[in-house]
């Protein structure tokens, strides 16, 4: 079967092509009779309006942009994946591009996703995110909402528990009996990163243990940083007997430095870390982390962006989802 045209429907309506266009973009008013006669034919004839068209008249164009530091870091490839299939389900196409986590790319990429006249947006701030892009977006009429890491803004925002969780890491291995528990923490600047760092520091104190300066070392959320800071932590005076690797990017430094000392995991040093990812059970020993509830984070983003535009006018809201603790073998259990 064909496309129907808006020709098509104007014939079974009995209209003028423009009266229907008029109708659809609510470009000038049209009588109720005529309305419900164009309605009627769109329904006989299953014509769906060309979405660039609906687009040119200011109407919604069935999009979303979704800036995101996601080539680099395997947490976002998997949040990205839910998201697009949450958009999917509600007939939106994804728009992505790809921040860096560098202030002026992410700026860059967002003000090109508002050229291509997208519905709303989704960001996952980067350090700088106030100065440049949230200022950029605070003078667009655009609904955003932020996922992952949270800011004091009056913007939607959706993300993970991360200091509980972080603590509850903390917490297992001092059971364990580790008194010397290292924590290779995140890039400077993210909310997640702070957070995580306080949940270490409650998870510390909650099981009696003090806080060493010392032992917290900047992975920078990346591979090789996190490699080196775990060099740096085992090179310590009194080094730690387990580490806590704040993401998945850094656990893969921080086993890539463990394996270069010739240390095995669990029985020289124990490891737990903040994101679960797929290839984590690949690993001898299986790791014990924190999984983040990545298609529920997706899912919540994409329904509080649609209901935004709903209804404009809602109060903002912040959703924190809880993760799961996934309790495996290289903690020495």
């Amino acid at each position: 079967m064909g496309m129907t045209t808006m020709a098509e429907v104007a014939k079974e309506a009995g209209v003028s092509i423009t009266t229907v266009s008029h109708v659809l973009n609510r470009t000038r008013p049209v009588n109720a009779g005529t309305v419900k006669r164009v309605q009627a034919a769109i329904e006989r004839t299953g014509y769906r309006p060309h979405s660039i068209a609906r687009a040119l008249a200011g109407a919604r164009t069935h999009s979303i942009g979704l800036a995101i530091s996601g080539l680099s870091n395997p947490y976002f490839s998997d949040l990205i994946a839910a998201i697009e299939a949450q958009a999917a389900e509600h007939g939106c196409t994804l728009l992505l591009g790809d921040t860096h986590d560098e202030p002026q790319q992410e700026l860059q990429m967002v003000q090109e996703l508002v050229r291509r006249r997208v519905d709303g947006l989704l960001l996952a701030p980067s350090t700088g995110a106030e100065d440049g892009t949230l200022r950029y977006l605070a003078t667009q009429s655009l609904p955003v909402v932020l996922i992952d890491r949270f800011l004091p803004v009056g913007i939607d925002q959706v993300g993970p528990e991360n200091e509980g969780p972080t603590a509850q890491l903390v917490e297992h291995l001092a059971e364990r009996g580790h008194r010397r528990i290292g924590l290779v923490a995140g890039l400077q600047g993210l909310s997640t990163t702070e957070e995580r760092i306080r949940g270490y520091r409650v998870g510390l104190q909650s099981s009696g243990l003090p806080v060493d300066e010392a032992l917290i070392a900047s992975g920078a959320s990346r591979h090789e940083p996190a490699r080196i800071a775990t060099h740096r932590l085992l090179d310590t005076a009194d080094p730690p007997t387990a580490l806590v690797a704040a993401n998945n990017a850094m656990t893969i430094g921080v086993m890539h430095a463990l394996r270069e000392r010739g240390l095995n995991v669990p029985d020289d040093i124990a490891l737990v870390a903040f994101d679960d990812f797929e290839w984590s059970d690949l690993f001898r020993p299986h790791l014990t982390v924190i999984a983040q509830p990545t298609s529920a984070i997706g899912s919540k983003a994409v329904q509080l962006l649609l209901s935004r535009l709903d209804e404009p006018d809602r109060a903002p809201q912040s959703i924190r989802l809880a993760p799961t603790f996934v309790h495996r073998e290289s903690c020495g259990c």
